[in-house]
């Protein structure tokens, strides 16, 4: 691990107690330049991490708290009349940032949803027939409560196939919550986080990760993984080819962190249990068998032959 990914995994882990391997996780979605959904229960530090990772890594942020009266405008922006010019002036949404914090993704109307799709996929945003690029880095970082919880709305499968991973944080043990309230009396629970790199920075590295080397054996393995999913009986329909695309750059930025320039399989099975699962709509026979898409994940990559 290189001593700039060490510093800001560093730097977000004196935040948050006990979630070293999420922070590496959602770091490798950064550098592959991908979007992460945060799902786990409230307050368990969803919003915590996506605001740290932000500050330490020096980019532009914002925060939308998704309720379900918001609108589709509140996220992208919208034309307001200006009384003093006699004419209209275009006003950017808090999507138009580097790192943007959808909190409580769920809990917003499919329609609100939606207005993130162009953002993620396009990296820009189009508000009353005008285009807007928006800064790199870009990264849409969601938080989500299990769908059980009163009040959510399913994701629908466009807007989840947008997001190249889903980490669940899960709880502390006891000595790791002991931490926190510790951390928590000595004021620096709630304090911002210093910046230890900058946009460019992560930029740059970026750039690297993407020269990262994948052999012809390990393209052909992705594709395998991709295609089985499609011929299981408890999955409605297979993981799309952007799926591939995800797990592919998922792959490069994890071998990346770990000091190496190029893949290994184990890159590739480690990112499929993160950027399959989600991806997998059940049928619903599955759903009321309980079935778990994160054990159907497992079940494939065990089943595909490794390649030597």
């Amino acid at each position: 691990m290189n001593e700039r990914i060490s510093s800001l995994k560093n730097n977000i882990a004196s935040k948050l107690v006990g979630k070293e391997e999420q922070i590496l996780q959602l770091i490798t979605a950064l550098l592959a330049g991908g979007h992460v959904l945060l799902e786990d229960m409230p307050g368990v530090g969803k919003t915590l991490l996506a605001r740290t990772l932000s500050e330490s890594a020096g980019c532009s942020v914002s925060r939308i708290q998704f309720t379900p009266d918001t609108l589709p405008s509140d996220v992208t922006g919208a034309s307001v009349y200006d009384a003093s010019q006699n004419t209209l002036r275009l006003v950017k949404g808090p999507v138009v940032n580097q790192i943007v914090i959808g909190d409580e993704l769920n809990r917003t109307s499919p329609r609100t949803q939606a207005a993130l799709l162009e953002a993620m996929e396009e990296r820009q945003v189009t508000i009353d027939g005008t285009t807007i690029k928006i800064p790199e880095p870009f990264m849409v970082i969601g938080t989500q409560n299990p769908i059980s919880y009163a009040g959510t709305y399913p994701l629908p499968e466009a807007q989840l196939d947008r997001f190249m991973m889903k980490i669940s944080l899960g709880t502390l043990s006891e000595d790791e919550t002991v931490r926190m309230q510790e951390r928590m009396l000595e004021g620096r629970f709630l304090s911002p986080a210093e910046p230890v790199l900058s946009a460019e920075e992560i930029i740059e590295m970026k750039k690297e990760v993407r020269t990262v080397n994948v052999s012809k054996e390990l393209l052909h393995y992705i594709a395998k993984l991709i295609l089985k999913t499609g011929e299981e009986e408890e999955i409605r329909y297979a993981c799309s080819p952007r799926a591939s695309l995800s797990l592919l750059s998922a792959s490069q930025a994890s071998a990346y962190i770990k000091g190496r320039d190029y893949v290994i399989p184990e890159d590739v099975m480690d990112m499929a249990r993160l950027t399959l699962p989600h991806r997998m709509e059940l049928t619903a026979e599955a759903r009321m068998n309980r079935a778990a898409a994160e054990k159907i994940a497992e079940r494939i990559i065990r089943s595909v032959p490794v390649p030597k």
